[in-house]
């Protein structure tokens, strides 16, 4: 008998507004999307259209003007910062842009400290083992400064598999990488997916990346379009 994978995360009639020297400028506008485990799924469109908006939204870093939101099964849009924030820690993974590690933390020291918040009580082990996983066993010790791109991009998502997420959010992660630096990442991040059985949610500029996701969603004029 054929199963059906359950719906990890939702929104339901979902508006985004926000303040605008003309007036209230409407970025999401009565948004429906169902994402289901395992799934991996591209939001793609203009810039500036609303896409890392709706992924910061779906993860719970953002709240909607108006709707519901649901990750994991849990309504994350009535909770407070910490009841989110606790939400997120328990089921999410997040790969930024920009990489967001802490300057003053070595590699090792960047994707331990999730761990090491969550109690976990081999944070060090585990940590190795993620940046080996990723190829930067010779860069544990290296801090972000004297790390390239590429590097730096390759702790991030060590970070964001290091609590063993069942989504993983990630925000144009091949968006400041050359095109070869880039590939890797893309072939990383499928890996690693494919091996944890994760839900992979990414915005993105770069077709080819989107060209490997189960479902391509675009955004336009506030609303989702399914490329079929």
């Amino acid at each position: 008998m054929e199963t059906t994978s359950p719906v990890v995360v939702s929104a339901s009639s979902l508006n985004k507004t926000v303040a605008a020297r003309s007036g209230a400028l409407t970025i999401l506008s009565g948004l429906n999307l169902e994402i289901k485990s395992g799934q991996s799924v591209a939001i793609v469109g203009a810039s500036g259209s609303g896409k890392s908006t709706l992924l910061g939204i779906l993860a719970g870093l953002d709240l909607p003007t108006e709707g519901s939101v649901a990750l994991a099964g849990t309504r994350i849009d009535q909770l407070d910062e910490d009841e989110r924030a606790r939400v997120r820690g328990q089921h999410t993974g997040f790969v930024f842009q920009s990489f967001q590690l802490l300057p003053n933390l070595t590699a090792l020291e960047n994707v331990m400290l999730p761990l090491e918040l969550a109690g976990h009580k081999q944070a060090s082990m585990r940590a190795e083992n993620l940046l080996s996983r990723v190829g930067l066993e010779q860069r544990m010790d290296h801090y972000p400064r004297q790390l390239s791109g590429g590097e730096q991009q390759r702790v991030a998502i060590a970070r964001a598999f290091a609590g063993d997420p069942d989504i993983l959010f990630a925000d144009e992660p091949t968006g400041n990488l050359d095109e070869n630096t880039g590939e890797k990442i893309i072939d990383l991040l499928f890996e690693v997916n494919r091996e944890k059985g994760t839900t992979l949610i990414l915005v993105t500029h770069d077709t080819l990346l989107a060209q490997r996701c189960d479902r391509v969603l675009r955004l336009h004029s506030g609303k989702l379009e399914e490329d079929l």
